[in-house]
């Protein structure tokens, strides 16, 4: 049975992959239009911030004033200079943007109902009265930053949560940090933690009777969980994402881009598609193999009475993909809530909104 559930569920996140952009957005405008077609409200106003010279104004203040609206609401650009405000009413709007040692600027235009708009670039001039040097982050080194945030992320200030992005618009990874996060992850003292409550269990219940009782049955246990979280760790977050180019990370939706269901069909796809190094949305060969190699590699050090052989490996393939679909869920849905480190401006990939 579980192997049938597991492939009526391939079969279903395939339509997926069938379905192309409609289900799955590679831009804030995609998913914009996808709730336009549910019937929700997909007005978005978006755009990012540069200087004369192109290079991105990370940090300047976005200040929106709507059609009909009593008062105003503001943004602070992310590490990209990007912003974006959701649920905009339709109508005349008015966008003033400011940043220090800069000239500001206000643009005015005006949003048609169901339409979400990305504007061109809006250009800040460096004052006259400042003597300011903007400094232009590369793309690695903005990634970097981004890493960096993401190693802080806990469940419950105590389980590593560094795989998942919570800004929509980040920066892939480079080969270096994509091996160095898959390291980070390995390594951390909860691994070990976690790895050894998970022996215990395994020892109580004799899962994998053939490591035998004792201190040496626990070693063995201890030991091959450790090798499957590296393993597993190593191929599906480095090895085969370097090689097929490809994010290991989830990317998380939230409400500001989605319905609850548009978010749900999205976490669950996100199981075989994953966003390709190049920013499209493409098939998880790296999180799919390295579900199935991990399991068959398993294969040498398990008790030979647990080695069932090919059969055992293609089902529990299946079924990490399943698993991972729903760990996927659990991150759109309810992790980000226990999650320790997260920035409080990550809710919205712009910023946190505040009013003035």
């Amino acid at each position: 049975m579980r192997f049938v559930f597991a492939l009526l569920y391939c079969a279903t996140v395939c339509l997926i992959l069938s379905a192309g952009a409609q289900q799955i957005p590679n831009a804030p405008d995609a998913v914009g239009a996808q709730m336009t077609v549910d019937g929700m409200d997909g007005r978005m106003l978006s755009g990012v911030i540069t200087d004369a010279q192109g290079a991105l104004v990370p940090g300047a203040k976005v200040t929106l004033l709507e059609a009909g609206a009593g008062r105003a609401r503001s943004v602070v650009a992310d590490a990209n200079g990007h912003f974006s405000f959701s649920h905009v009413a339709a109508g005349v709007y008015t966008l003033t943007v400011s940043a220090a040692g800069m000239v500001g600027t206000t643009q005015r235009g005006t949003l048609n109902a169901d339409e979400s708009v990305e504007l061109p670039a809006i250009v800040l001039g460096v004052s006259a009265s400042d003597s300011v040097e903007v400094s232009s982050l590369s793309q690695v080194e903005i990634a970097e930053v981004q890493m960096k945030q993401e190693e802080k992320q806990r469940l419950v200030g105590l389980v590593p949560n560094f795989y998942v992005v919570y800004d929509w618009d980040a920066k892939p990874l480079t080969a270096k940090q994509k091996y160095r996060l898959a390291v980070r992850a390995i390594v951390d003292p909860a691994t070990f933690v976690i790895a050894a409550g998970f022996a215990g269990i395994e020892q109580g219940s004799d899962e994998f009777s053939g490591y035998g009782q004792g201190a040496a049955g626990y070693g063995k246990r201890y030991g091959a969980l450790l090798a499957d979280t590296s393993i597993g760790g190593m191929l599906g977050g480095a090895v085969l994402p370097v090689l097929f180019k490809q994010d290991p990370r989830y990317f998380y939706m939230g409400s500001e881009r989605g319905t609850k269901w548009h978010r749900a069909w999205y976490a669950m796809s996100t199981a075989v598609i994953a966003r390709g190094d190049n920013g499209t949305w493409q098939p998880a060969y790296a999180a799919v193999l390295g579900d199935f190699a991990s399991g068959a590699i398993s294969n040498l050090y398990y008790p030979a009475a647990s080695r069932n052989g090919a059969g055992l490996t293609i089902e529990n393939g299946f079924l990490a993909m399943v698993s991972n679909a729903g760990g996927n869920l659990l991150q759109e849905f309810v992790l980000r809530k226990i999650s320790k480190g997260v920035k409080a401006r990550a809710a919205v990939s712009a910023g946190t909104e505040t009013t003035p």
